[in-house]
């Protein structure tokens, strides 16, 4: 079927769709939010990006070269196996039902043992079929490739999914012509409900902060007690950051549950741990909101006030138990040059950022780098609290976002 001419002016030249989403960091509030501690969640200057192309040859391919997934399904196939996902309303964005899922877990390409991208295969058949079925399905190729590492707990899952819910939205006219002044608080309302419903598949139980980050940007204040609130922060500087990943494998399940005893054998220690740290969030979001307004005669005083709040929370995260060696070689190599670092996300390995002052020189970010790479760590220069899901109009503006050249190297289109 070919697509309408008002379809088409949702979309770019010849019906092809960019559109690119960030990863996240969490700056405060590690393991203190499960107990209705505030968490602070910012953006990350490095994102995902994705390639809508649509397709004559009646298939469905989704590719993601970073995990090696590349699988092609025919779509008259998808189309009788789950008609029951067909013909609903965009808005009405409603999670699958149980057996919805096990019927899901038998389209080819899907195995058990593939754990988190055979979750992330069967998100983009659900959110596919349930977001163009609302108009006909068409034969479409979704490229996806990514600067973010995966299961580093960056958000890598959640970026993939809000780029895809808003590529599918904006395929089949549900969000508005991306201009200048970009998608409207209703689009992204709107991508940020199918999104979660793409993290609810992968992750079972998300808190929806990760998704929320990646379309809205900037930072977010998070609790989910007495019920889940997830605010925007009205201002957010954009700080730099060296983000660095050791590489160690952890278990997020067994860091939590090992937080949950300590809390469970000294209450009268653990709990005023968990206090500080609510504290320390909230006295965090003060200090950003001060320093985006601020003179810039102020701001290294603010700075410095992040620093000393970066590494209260580093030393509370190593009472809960969640650092490790790594974590605490990186935080003692970055000290060495002035600056200061802290864990992000469950600890255990995994990633931590460094904050990086506005007068710090290229060398010593340099010689910080040799360091970290030569204990096998990988290390970036970045930014924090950049902008949420953008819809691309044009090459030079995927260039812009240094997107990757894969993502525009082979499709007939560079712009609208």
């Amino acid at each position: 079927m070919a697509t309408s001419k008002d379809e088409r002016s949702h979309q770019g030249q010849n019906g092809v769709i960019f559109v690119s989403a960030p990863g996240k960091v969490i700056l405060h509030g590690e393991h203190a939010v499960v107990y209705g501690k505030t968490a602070l969640a910012t953006s990350l200057n490095l994102r995902t990006f994705l390639r809508l192309k649509p397709t004559a040859d009646g298939k469905v391919t989704l590719r993601l070269p970073d995990i090696d997934l590349n699988q092609t399904w025919e779509l008259n196939s998808l189309q009788e196996t789950f008609s029951d996902l067909l013909g609903k309303d965009v808005k009405d964005c409603n999670p699958p039902t149980k057996e919805q899922i096990e019927k899901l877990k038998t389209v080819d390409g899907y195995h058990e043992e593939d754990g988190t991208k055979g979750m992330a295969l069967i998100a983009f058949v659900y959110l596919y079929l349930s977001i163009t079925g609302s108009k006909k399905l068409e034969g479409c190729n979704a490229l996806v490739v990514s600067q973010l590492p995966t299961g580093a707990g960056l958000g890598s899952s959640a970026a993939f999914s809000v780029c895809l819910a808003a590529s599918l939205l904006r395929k089949v006219g549900a969000i508005s012509v991306c201009g200048d002044s970009g998608l409207t608080t209703s689009d992204l309302e709107l991508i940020n409900k199918w999104a979660f419903e793409g993290e609810r598949l992968i992750h079972g139980n998300p808190s929806g902060i990760d998704n929320s980050v990646s379309v809205f940007g900037g930072a977010l204040r998070f609790k989910n007690k007495p019920q889940v609130s997830i605010t925007p922060l009205d201002k957010m500087p954009q700080l730099r950051i060296l983000l660095i990943n050791t590489k160690v494998p952890r278990s997020t399940k067994e860091l939590v549950a090992g937080v949950r005893e300590k809390l469970d054998r000294y209450p009268s220690i653990i709990n005023p741990v968990l206090e500080a740290v609510d504290n320390l969030a909230i006295t965090c979001e003060l200090v950003l909101k001060e320093m985006a307004s601020a003179q810039t005669g102020d701001q290294m005083t603010l700075m410095m006030q992040l620093e000393e709040l970066v590494d209260m929370n580093q030393h509370f995260l190593s009472i809960l138990g969640v650092s490790h060696p790594s974590l605490q070689q990186i935080c003692l190599t970055t000290s060495q040059y002035g600056l200061h670092s802290k864990l992000t996300g469950a600890g255990g390995g995994g990633c931590a950022f460094t904050l990086i002052r506005p007068d710090t020189i290229i060398k010593t970010i340099d010689a910080i780098d040799a360091k970290m790479r030569k204990c096998g760590y990988e290390a970036w220069e970045t930014c924090l609290g950049g902008v949420g899901v953008v819809c691309h109009r044009s090459r030079e503006d995927l260039e812009k976002f240094e997107a990757p050249a894969d993502i525009y190297s082979d499709s007939d289109s560079d712009s609208d």
